[in-house]
């Protein structure tokens, strides 16, 4: 274990010696990413909340439960950051240069990184939603984790633990409320009320429902007039 941590101890080195070697807009674009992220996180909950109005009750549960499964990803992340209370990186390890960031107060422990859980835990909840987008959700995430240390606020094994706990959670809630959120979509969907049909979608047009829609719909048009032979 001595040994692991001492490894993470080299890398973070490493990292903050590579980052007050870049240039200052690179360090600039992983500041706004540290945060930037998380909106563009939210902003995907929102797409894929949308694209499932029309889609199935499942697709439309898993969109409702990716923020979900995200927010208590990171309230996993916050309770066990509250008993290892890990002193930050930027404070602890001697001979580090200074973050790029303002180290956090004492008290906001290191261990594990909330960052990384929460995208961990965006990234894979919104893969599970949202077919084919772990190509961009993933690398997201990753990224996100490794502007953590290379601001200069967390070690390694900080963001590497967060983003296996958030995806961890993110897969166990998901799959634990995928069935009785479900259940409430269909319920909504079925509602009198206008504003929770339009919150929960209508879901895809039944084949009959559309048939008998088209139909209704060649009776109204007028009927070419035949010339006269």
């Amino acid at each position: 274990m001595d040994n692991l941590l001492d490894l993470s101890d080299r890398l973070y080195l490493d990292v903050a010696d590579f980052a007050h070697s870049t240039p200052h807009w690179f360090q600039w674009l992983a500041e706004v990413w540290t945060e930037l992220g998380l909106l563009l996180f939210g902003a995907l909950f929102l797409a894929g909340w949308w694209r499932s109005r029309d889609r199935s009750g499942e697709a439309m549960a898993l969109a409702l439960l990716a923020p979900l499964a995200t927010a208590f990803g990171y309230v996993v992340s916050e309770g066990l950051k509250s008993l290892i209370d890990e002193e930050r990186p930027c404070r602890a390890v001697v001979g580090a240069p200074a973050p790029l960031v303002d180290c956090p107060v004492y008290g906001d422990w290191s261990f594990p990184s909330n960052h990384s859980a929460i995208a961990g835990a965006a990234a894979l909840a919104l893969a599970l939603s949202w077919r084919g987008m772990a190509w961009l959700t993933v690398p997201m995430a990753l990224l996100m984790a490794f502007s953590r240390v290379f601001v200069g606020v967390h070690y390694p094994h900080d963001v590497t633990a967060g983003l296996l706990l958030g995806a961890l959670v993110a897969v166990l809630f998901m799959k634990a409320a995928r069935r009785p959120t479900r259940s409430l979509v269909d319920t909504a969907r079925s509602s009198r009320s206008s504003a929770v049909v339009w919150c929960a979608g209508r879901g895809p047009v039944a084949p009959a429902h559309a048939a008998a829609h088209a139909s209704a719909y060649s009776a109204r048009r007028p009927r070419a007039r035949h010339g006269a032979h």
